[in-house]
């Protein structure tokens, strides 16, 4: 009998992951499986991969569509939620950690939504704006309106935030289409960041609202991302474009609230929720 790999997937904003639960694994994770796992056209399809561990306590690692490993996911972490929400691992109203590679995250779900979607609240982290936090190699120290050579011409003036994951926000007066195909895949890959870097270019559009587009580390372009308008808003409080507060940042797929205090804690507020579970047959992955 075919062995078979049992997933669920979920999404946040159209930002979209499998989970999968480590206990429930049939084979090893590899690097070219999880491309196929995520390949929209022979796999699932997906923007990556949670792996839950709840062998001792509540764990997640994360892994994107290349096959690299995500230190952190705002969305992905919602969506964690809304799985383990479904399971009856947690309850509505309830503060739970998480542990990721490395830091540990507060969670709640905060409220039911329309179409099984639920509001989930994550305590994020501190955010910090050193170059070396996102192995940004030209600067080790604060990296805030940097200008990054991008070849053929183009540059960017560019800010680096990390919230145990990596960030560079560049901000535009209008976000544009051929602006950003043109910037954000370059910066994403840039040399200058050892370990590649999530790209959000971003306008400040009030004084609690936010835009942001998003090209994502090993993912390419995607919807939404939670960390992403996390570190947009940390930005701008840290650029002096607004105050420390509470944001509203909207992206393609929808939009979060994000909370910055004047010491730049940050916590993340917006939906999740299962779409559908399914089986794959283990011999499809090689």
């Amino acid at each position: 009998m075919t062995d078979l790999l049992r997933f669920s997937k979920g999404e946040g904003l159209g930002n979209d992951y499998i989970v999968v639960d480590a206990a429930e694994l049939p084979v090893e994770l590899t690097t070219e499986r999880i491309r196929r796992i995520c390949d929209r056209h022979r796999g699932v399809g997906s923007d990556g991969i949670l792996v839950a561990d709840l062998s001792d306590g509540i764990a997640l690692r994360i892994w994107n569509p290349d096959g690299t490993e995500a230190e952190k996911s705002g969305n992905g972490l919602r969506i964690f939620g809304a799985w383990l929400f479904g399971r009856g691992v947690v309850q509505l109203g309830e503060w739970f950690p998480v542990r990721l590679i490395r830091d540990t995250v507060r969670m709640r779900v905060e409220e039911r939504l329309d179409r099984g979607q639920l509001m989930i609240r994550v305590e994020m982290g501190r955010a910090t704006f050193n170059g070396r936090d996102v192995d940004f190699t030209p600067n080790p120290g604060e990296t805030l309106d940097y200008t990054l050579d991008l070849g053929d011409g183009l540059s960017a003036r560019i800010n680096t935030v990390s919230l145990s994951n990596r960030h560079c926000v560049v901000f535009v007066d209008e976000l544009t289409r051929d602006d950003f195909e043109k910037r954000a895949p370059r910066l994403c890959t840039h040399p200058s960041f050892a370990e590649g870097t999530n790209v959000q270019l971003a306008r400040v559009a009030g004084p609690n609202r936010l835009e942001a587009w998003i090209w994502e580390r090993g993912a390419g372009e995607t919807l939404a991302s939670g960390s992403s308008s996390c570190a947009v808003a940390a930005a701008a409080v840290k650029r002096g474009f607004v105050q420390p507060g509470v944001f509203r940042v909207d992206m393609v797929g929808g939009h979060t609230e994000v909370e910055i205090s004047p010491d730049f804690d940050v916590k993340l507020l917006g939906p999740a929720g299962m779409v559908f579970s399914g089986e794959m047959a283990v011999d499809v992955l090689g």
